[in-house]
């Protein structure tokens, strides 16, 4: 690897940057590309650009072969975060379940005698409003959020900061009446149609989920489907009766 190719991908990595290392096997050439950049990804071939936002998604790196030349995309992915509003039971089976996964998992709840290190061994527990958490967080494509609260004054400032960042994922417990009259105070706050489209609510796929570790199992189910395959069930809500229920 070049030393100013090196440079660049040190700090693209430490501003948590999504970014690929192109190299022609064949030519030894190599290049950084983005897969979030439509710019970035217009500067190569459209089946390169194709293969390079397919090794993003599935973080994997790996050679592939297209127009009988060979070229190894080394993908470089910021890690996973998973920020929980909430501090209530379904966040601890949550909790464990998306740090299997593979997630750095942060529990966002002002109400301290949940939010504690005892409930939620392992991860970041931070008794702030969520809406002073989520400017700190700063929210990134590789982050999803989940709010668990049902409580507006908790709830609602974590979905505000939530739909203006470009977290991958954004997901709010409750019912579907619940949700509707959640969407109409999001618009009274002046997001539109389009925007408050990106909650999914209520939350998690429906899997007929009853238990909280069920419900979990849910969520974690639709934030990975949303982060292997973004093309699909792009925003709307898919939940389970038991989800509605809360």
């Amino acid at each position: 690897m070049k030393a100013t190719t090196l440079e660049t991908l040190q700090r693209d990595r430490a501003a948590k940057r999504a970014v690929a290392l192109l190299s022609d096997l064949d030519s030894n050439e190599e290049r950084l590309v983005y897969p979030d950049s439509p710019t970035s990804l217009a500067t190569v071939p459209p089946a390169v650009a194709e293969a390079i936002k397919i090794a993003a998604i599935a973080d994997r790196s790996g050679v592939v072969k297209i127009a009988g030349k060979r070229f190894f995309i080394n993908v470089y992915n910021p890690p996973l975060r998973m920020i929980v509003v909430g501090a209530v039971h379904i966040a601890q089976p949550l909790a464990r379940m998306a740090l299997l996964a593979g997630y750095e998992v942060i529990i966002v709840d002002p109400r301290r005698s949940f939010a504690t290190a005892v409930r939620f061994p392992d991860v970041t527990v931070l008794s702030d409003w969520p809406d002073d958490a989520l400017a700190t967080l700063a929210p990134d494509p590789r982050t999803a959020i989940v709010t668990l609260t049902h409580d507006p004054k908790i709830d609602d400032p974590a979905l505000n900061l939530a739909l203006k960042s470009s977290a991958f994922y954004i997901g709010a417990l409750g019912s579907r009446k619940t949700h509707a009259a959640r969407l109409k105070r999001m618009e009274l706050a002046g997001f539109t149609a389009t925007e408050t489209a990106r909650i999914r609510g209520p939350v998690g796929l429906s899997i007929g989920a009853r238990s909280p570790a069920e419900i979990a199992i849910s969520v974690l189910a639709q934030v990975t489907e949303t982060l292997r395959q973004p093309a699909t069930d792009a925003g709307g809500a898919r939940s389970d009766p038991a989800a509605d229920a809360a």
